[in-house]
């Protein structure tokens, strides 16, 4: 029998949140070599991979995903069965407050990428060129906003993009799509929801209001909370992705959600009655921690996504619900302060730590 060679995967934004749950899924996991592209930004965390440290299957590049010449000297060492595309500006306040760089690397780094992938792909003997995949990773946030009673995401679903963070991302998803059917780029797309866990950056909803919670601080909440979304665990969500990468079909989209909508209040309130389980406050519930602030601009009022033909094509389904992924998570930071304090505490010149969901 031929032994079937592991995978060699080039992977854009390794030390990322989600970018480096796919990594340490697939060093436990697969006998794959992962090809670590990351430019180092704010939200990197190399603490993420520390128990991956020497590791020879884990090789990491500090490049721009914009630099061309950067990217074409990886794909020539290191010539990648597959890529992985996850690098990417993702903070939607942030994108409101500063979209230039959402669209240089949202937007012309999915394109330097996929010119890169296309040279090296159009090089590669015919068998090798047959198996290369480009799986571009992306959000719910392209396909718009939903009404309380309106059906969840489908593939089918038109593209709505609401804010600079999801017009960038919409965009590099047509790019991918137009780098398959002009040049036959075996690429495909999936799509999914918001995502939580472990090593998740403190500006984001969930860690953001664990922490100010642990800490007796406001716990902000746009609007009147009532802004929902379908929560995912990071963990779940990279299992999907390396299933994902050896069973998606090129020109495909995979919408890869949980079944698991919830307000942004609830998710508040959740974490507070966690919180209270794990950790008591001797000043009482942490519920009264709760502030209305003004919503942010052009905010979408519910995302969901239908999950069916991500789960028959893949062979997936999350192993976490809303509850017991959520107790996980805080219980992560709970013993973790020695990762999220220090960026508690950083001042970020011209940025902030805000809330998002």
């Amino acid at each position: 029998m031929k032994r079937v060679k592991p995978l060699r995967i080039l992977l854009t934004g390794g030390y990322g949140f989600i970018g480096s749950a796919v990594v340490r899924h697939l060093l436990a996991r697969t006998d794959a070599t992962v090809v670590n592209i990351d430019k180092m930004t704010y939200a990197a965390s190399p603490a993420a991979l520390a128990m991956h440290a020497g590791n020879p299957r884990h090789i990491h590049i500090r490049a721009d995903i914009c630099d061309i010449e950067a990217l074409r000297a990886a794909f020539a060492a290191h010539r990648p069965t597959h890529v992985m595309h996850l690098a990417a500006e993702s903070h939607v306040d942030r994108s409101i407050d500063g979209p230039a760089e959402f669209i240089r690397t949202n937007v012309v780094g999915t394109q330097v990428l996929l010119e890169a992938a296309r040279e090296h792909w159009s090089r590669l003997p015919q068998g090798e060129k047959a198996a290369f995949r480009f799986h571009h990773v992306s959000t719910d946030e392209v396909f718009g906003s939903l009404d309380p009673g309106d059906p969840p995401f489908t593939p089918e679903t038109p593209y709505d993009p609401r804010s600079p963070y999801s017009a960038s991302k919409a965009a590099s998803d047509h790019l991918v799509r137009a780098w398959h059917h002009t040049y036959g780029l075996p690429s495909f797309v999936t799509n999914t929801t918001n995502n939580y866990g472990p090593w998740q950056f403190p500006e984001k909803l969930i860690p953001l209001v664990t922490l100010n919670a642990l800490e007796g601080k406001p716990l902000p909440v746009y609007g009147k909370g009532e802004n929902i979304r379908d929560w995912l665990h990071v963990e779940d969500h990279a299992e999907a992705l390396v299933l994902a990468l050896t069973r998606g079909e090129p020109g495909a989209t995979y919408c890869i959600g949980p079944r698991q909508e919830r307000t942004n209040l609830a998710v508040v309130k959740a974490i507070c009655a966690t919180l209270d389980r794990l950790r008591p406050d001797p000043a009482g519930p942490r519920e009264r921690l709760i502030t209305f602030v003004q919503d942010r601009p052009g905010h979408d009022f519910r995302y969901a996504m239908d999950p069916s033909g991500a789960e028959a094509a893949l062979g997936w389904k999350p192993r976490f619900d809303f509850e017991t992924g959520l107790a996980h998570t805080i219980r992560w930071y709970l013993e973790n302060e020695d990762w999220w304090r220090p960026i508690r505490e950083k001042t970020y010149a011209g940025q902030r730590l805000g809330v998002t969901a």
